[in-house]
Formats: C-alpha cells, structure tokens, sequence
C-alpha cells in the first residue's frame, strides 16, 4: 500500500495556483518535500491532512482519501507546524499528554508515552516548565514530541528547522532521522534547504511554483552523479566554458570547477584545456554531488 497517492491535485486560490497538476506515489521512509519559500509545501501538507479541500485532483494518505476521511488520517498521522503555536501558560508535559488524549490516548497512557516522547527529544528534566521560558529549540522539540505521542504511523514535518542556529538545526535534524529508525515512523520533512533534505531524507521530492519538478531517491540523485573537483590557478569559468565546448557538464566559478563523470571520462580533456590555456593545476579529486550541485542553475558559480 502506498504511504501518499496524489493524482492531478490542485490548488487554486483567487489570484494564485498553490498546486499544479501533482501526480506522485510515495513509499515509506523519510520523504523530502523540497521547494523555496511559497512553493506550495504547507499547502499540499494541509491539503493532505484533510485541513483544506483541493480544488481539482484526489489525494489519498494510507489508502485513505483526504477529501472524505480527513479525521481518520489524523487519528493515524502527526504534524509539526511551522509556526510557534504553542500555550506560554502550559508545561510541556501538560500540552504534549492533552495532545495525546485528543488523539484517542487514555490518559493514563498519555501520560506514559508524553513521558517517552519528551525524553527522547531531549526535554525530560525541563517537562515542567512552562513553555512560555522556552527557548526557540526546545519549543522545536515541544512540536515533534506532541507530533509522534500517539504513535502515528505518519509524520508531516513542516520547517523544523524554522528559527534554529546551526547547532540547533544539527540537533533537530538527528532527532528527525532517529524518530523515523527507532520509532519506525514514516515521515514527511518540508523545508527549503537542500542540505537538510540530503542530510536526513531517503526520497526526495522538488515543488517550484506548485509543480512538481523531480522526485526519486536521494542516492540517485547524489551517489550516482559523481564530479571531479578541480582546483585551478586562474579564472575557473574559462575552464568550465572550454569543457562545456568539449560536451562535458561542468560549472564553477572562482578557482573551482566541478566537472560531471559521464561515460567518457573528463580527465584527458581537463589536463588538454589546462595545457592549452597555460593555466596552473592546484587540485583534482573525485566528490559526491551533493543535491545543491545539482539544482544550482547552470551559470550560477559554484563555492565551497
């Protein structure tokens, strides 16, 4: 049974259209849902969660269809919001169980597993403390925990991230990837940052201006796509453009190029371009794309 169905779905509001035409299957893992600030990712994370109607096109979570079923998926499904929606007056044990119950927890077992889930994302000696006096990473970690205390087989991950320091965004992002291993959740992460997305997600899924734009595993994407990064002394871009003359993918700027690994191999073509136009070697050696090398625009430079 497949984890997300989507078939023509769409979004239109009066002057803008959120979703365009999206067709997608998704299996379980951690899914990443990838696009740039007013993409479409909380819409159609809305959309799926039985919150807002589609205006065309159907959507099923769990073999279960969005439009007519909403309360069923989220009995089944968890969903970290983006924004701070948090009560300043409660503790976090008193949200986090109340969220429990209404997903059909008894409280006793509310209690229990607010108690596990607070514990695993870091929060357990501050579980009394009203959230009023909690810094943005701990209110992070409320989301998650009030996300996952039911157990739900699903969880919808909007930004969480949103607000965070490197170190916090490291932290948040170990925490998403241990909930979806230890807890054997699946899970839905949105966010605008290819680094995240490449950190945490087996999947990958790209929205622009509501369509969909790729989608398909992680490693295809990274793993497969080798390049050679080259160190240059001189202008990398008169490199690039003479390696692109020859019909090889290449890009950079500065002092580096990166070079795609393709059937024929680059490497006599980047030692002939050098010698041609004098220009000095520094550096080559084989990397891993990474998922920002790859959706970066052909002209853009490329920086370590």
């Amino acid at each position: 049974m497949p984890l997300i169905e989507l078939h023509g779905l769409t979004k239109q509001y009066p002057r803008v259209r959120a979703l365009d035409s999206l067709d997608l299957t998704l299996d379980a893992g951690v899914i990443g849902l990838v696009g740039a600030n007013g993409a479409g990712k909380s819409t159609l994370l809305k959309i799926l969660l039985g919150l807002l109607p589609a205006t065309e096109g159907s959507a099923r979570v769990l073999d279960m269809d969005v439009h007519i079923q909403g309360r069923e998926i989220r009995n089944l499904v968890g969903y970290m919001p983006e924004h701070d929606c948090l009560p300043p007056d409660l503790s976090a044990t008193e949200f986090v169980t109340h969220l429990g119950e209404i997903s059909g927890l008894p409280r006793p077992a509310a209690r229990e597993r607010t108690a596990e889930t607070l514990r695993h994302v870091g929060l357990f000696e501050e579980r009394y403390r009203e959230m009023g006096s909690y810094s943005t990473g701990m209110k992070q970690r409320v989301k998650l925990a009030q996300a996952i205390v039911h157990d739900p087989r699903l969880i919808f991950l909007d930004e969480p991230t949103n607000g965070l320091d490197p170190a916090g965004r490291e932290e948040m992002l170990d925490l998403v990837r241990r909930t979806g291993q230890e807890f054997g959740i699946a899970v839905l992460m949105s966010s605008h940052l290819l680094g995240e997305i490449e950190r945490v997600c087996d999947w990958l899924m790209v929205i622009d201006e509501g369509k969909l734009k790729k989608s398909g595993a992680v490693a295809e994407f990274t793993q497969t796509l080798g390049a050679l990064e080259v160190e240059v002394e001189g202008d990398a871009a008169t490199l690039v453009k003479a390696l692109r003359e020859r019909g090889f993918d290449a890009r950079g700027g500065g002092t580096l190029a990166y070079v795609a690994l393709q059937e024929a191999e680059p490497y006599d073509a980047i030692r002939d371009c050098l010698v041609e136009m004098e220009m000095g070697l520094v550096r080559l050696e084989q990397r891993r794309q990474s998922l920002e090398d790859i959706f970066r625009p052909e002209d853009s430079p490329t920086n370590d």
